[in-house]
């Protein structure tokens, strides 16, 4: 294979002679990866070294058979480049938004502006349980939204159980947990960035920050009314009924102090600040000149290397920080689908994928994508269902930048995680913070008391697209 063959023409020339037994080989390695990356906690490894070993082997069966493009890439101007071949099967941007968006919230929550606005909201509520409950859930949804789902639960989780310990509540500790654990996973839907699902379908649709929250917008807040107003009724959990209990309350919320975590007030106003213009670079950056052609992982990279500035004598704390594992799982991950792709492993799942959704897009297909999606993705990582099947999508004849079989992934993808504890990260950290407190709540337990609500929203979710963006 000659060296001055574009990567392009490499890969097309490869993927024309792949046997089917070659196809059958990978189908199943990609298989074991699933399956493996779904018994995680039982084999005690972290993601990025399972898929990491998925990578390796692939990369060297691959080679052996040929069917990677190696080479040098041509770019504009007649000169050619040279590296790994694993090194153009990641997508950059993706990686980018996910470590620049880390680091600037990790640094913004060091202001105490996230811990202000809890405790705002809990004096708020004046120590009425039912408050409360709405408070912490929109607040719950919120947060998903501008940070990300592990972090928000971690911070409501955290001031929940404080807060309720404080009010003599404890008994709705377990009620109020799980509502903001499934409540994580709705506002994981609201923007382009909540979650790394959406990072993945949206950029794969080229969906814009603007559009992706108009179209979801109206499906989060009914859903989190819908949540809160069930956990409500379910966990039995209501307003203060005597005037006795309710001046008690006001007594008890007095002594927070929304202060307490902020370093210094000129940092708690910069973190604000930036915050607000962060969101704002975020939405505009698909009509912004220059913007637009550097992306969205530049925006979020500048603010946070803007953010590390006030600490930045001391930046390493926070490079300490920054979740390894998981982009080292995304290389990964994107490795493995870049070797599946040449395998002709996702022309394979693409074919029984319109056996599912059909040739073009129907009301029946669209509805069944998004049900098998979040089934999927409740017993395993949703995000390499995401990232087979916006690859898939991407390459589908007849589905354009608007079709609502990216939403059907979007929606499945999210929503799958409030089916069982292992479906997503923060109903995860939800379980974990609910067996902190010494409350028993099974696998099984779960999943008995999470099924009404999580049912309620694939349903919700099946109708809305179907009614709205089919």
């Amino acid at each position: 294979m000659s060296h001055t063959t574009a990567i392009a023409g490499a890969a097309e020339s490869a993927t024309h002679n792949v046997s089917q037994g070659t196809t059958i080989v990978f189908t199943l390695i990609l298989v074991c990866m699933i399956v493996t990356l779904a018994l995680e906690e039982k084999l005690h490894a972290k993601k990025s070294l399972i898929v990491g070993l998925y990578a390796v082997l692939c990369l060297f069966l691959a080679a052996c058979l040929d069917l990677l493009p190696f080479g040098k890439i041509v770019i504009p101007g007649g000169h050619l480049i040279e590296m790994p071949v694993f090194i153009p099967a990641i997508d950059w941007g993706v990686i980018g938004i996910i470590l620049g968006s880390g680091v600037f919230i990790d640094v913004t929550s060091k202001s105490g502006l996230f811990t202000y606005i809890a405790v705002k909201l809990t004096k708020l509520s004046k120590g009425d349980p039912l408050k409360l409950l709405w408070y912490y859930g929109v607040m719950t949804v919120v947060f998903s939204a501008v940070l990300n789902n592990v972090t928000a639960m971690i911070i409501v989780g955290s001031l929940t159980g404080v807060s309720l310990n404080k009010l003599n509540n404890k008994d709705k500790l377990l009620g109020f947990l799980l509502v903001e654990g499934l409540l994580t996973n709705i506002g994981g839907l609201l923007t382009l960035i909540s979650s790394v699902p959406n990072i993945i379908v949206g950029n794969a649709a080229n969906i814009s920050f603007v559009n992706f929250f108009l179209t979801a917008a109206p499906f989060v807040f009914v859903a989190t009314v819908a949540t809160i107003f069930m956990g409500a009724k379910i966990f039995g959990i209501k307003r203060l009924a005597t005037d006795e209990d309710k001046q008690k309350g006001i007594e008890l919320v007095a002594g927070f102090d929304e202060n307490d975590g902020i370093p210094s007030k000129r940092f708690f106003w910069f973190g604000a600040i930036m915050l607000g213009l962060f969101i704002v670079a975020i939405a505009t950056t698909s009509v912004m000149p220059v913007f637009k052609d550097l992306g969205m992982s530049f925006v979020a990279l500048s603010f946070g290397v803007i953010m590390l500035i006030r600490f930045r004598s001391e930046v390493d704390q926070f490079y300490k920080a920054i979740d390894w594992d998981l982009i080292a799982f995304f290389g990964a991950l994107f490795v493995v689908i870049n070797v599946m792709e040449h395998a002709q492993v996702l022309n394979l799942i693409g074919d029984g994928l319109n056996l599912l959704i059909g040739e073009g897009e129907s009301l029946f297909g669209t509805g069944s994508l998004l049900a098998a999606s979040a089934v999927s993705s409740s017993v395993t990582d949703n995000i390499p269902l995401a990232t087979m099947l916006a690859k898939i999508l991407s390459v589908k004849e007849g589905i354009t930048e608007t079709s609502s079989l990216w939403w059907s992934v979007v929606f499945g993808a999210n929503l799958g995680g409030n089916i069982t504890p292992i479906g997503s990260a923060s109903t995860l950290v939800a379980v974990t913070l609910i067996h902190k407190y010494k409350i028993h709540l099974s696998f099984g337990g779960f999943v008995k008391t999470a099924l009404p609500f999580a049912l309620l929203h694939i349903v919700l979710a099946i109708v809305y697209v179907l009614a709205f963006l089919a």
